[in-house]
């Protein structure tokens, strides 16, 4: 057994099917408890993947370098966005001043809050540069985490928790403060929630997908340009 994994290990293929498998596994289960909108597929997915791995005990160094495959489709699909965007091109002209009044204090905010918690509970900086971009889209997080001497791995389960709990926190406080436009539902789903929160948002209107896409695309942009300076300034 030991050797068979061995030899599925030299090649993609068991990582993707294990990721395919425990991807599909977490859509049917929650479609049979009635698909809660607070848990999306990719959570039990996650779950299940990490419990197969340790089932097998498979290095997780050995699956990631397998499913890396997988992870270059991720910059193709988050530019497939720029559909949605076009189509709700005028609603999105009709708000640019707000949307890009708070775009740069928020984006700022979903990575001081959780750098600076880290930094009070005494963490290391490797684990502080992990934090700073768990608001962005996987891509561009991937590439501002290894710019800041970060661990990506630690930085994707920061991604995971992030979007999970945002999708519900802007529901929650959506409902708590009586907001019912779709585009500022959306907008905070995917500043916020970056690619869990955009998909939640499709599940609402393609309205607030669109602008989910928007607040995604941006908050990676702003990110990008001005997490490395921020983080060259306070000299981490």
């Amino acid at each position: 057994m030991s050797e068979l994994l061995d030899h599925l290990l030299g090649t993609p293929l068991l990582a993707i099917a294990l990721t395919l498998a425990a991807n599909m596994a977490g859509i049917r289960l929650l479609r049979t408890l009635g698909a809660p909108a607070w848990c999306p597929p990719i959570l039990v997915a996650s779950l299940l993947l990490a419990g197969v791995l340790a089932l097998l005990a498979i290095d997780y160094a050995d699956y990631r370098r397998g499913a890396a495959w997988l992870m270059l489709l991720l910059g193709p699909a988050t530019v497939a966005l720029g559909l949605p965007l076009h189509q709700q091109m005028p609603q999105i002209r009709a708000l640019w001043r707000p949307l890009l009044a708070c775009l740069p204090l928020a984006a700022l905010l979903a990575a001081a809050y959780a750098v600076g918690i880290a930094w009070l509970l005494g963490a290391p900086p490797e684990t502080l540069a992990s934090l700073a971009a768990k608001s962005v889209t996987a891509p561009i997080a991937i590439g501002i985490t290894e710019q800041l001497g970060g661990s990506v791995s630690l930085m994707m389960g920061g991604l995971l928790i992030t979007g999970v709990v945002a999708i519900g926190v802007v529901g929650l406080a959506a409902g708590l403060l009586g907001i019912r436009d779709e585009r500022i539902i959306g907008f905070a789903l995917g500043l916020n929630g970056h690619a869990l929160g955009t998909v939640r948002a499709f599940e609402i209107s393609p309205v607030a997908g669109a602008f989910a896409s928007l607040g995604m695309s941006l908050t990676g942009i702003v990110s990008a340009l001005l997490l490395p300076l921020a983080w060259r300034l306070m000299g981490a």
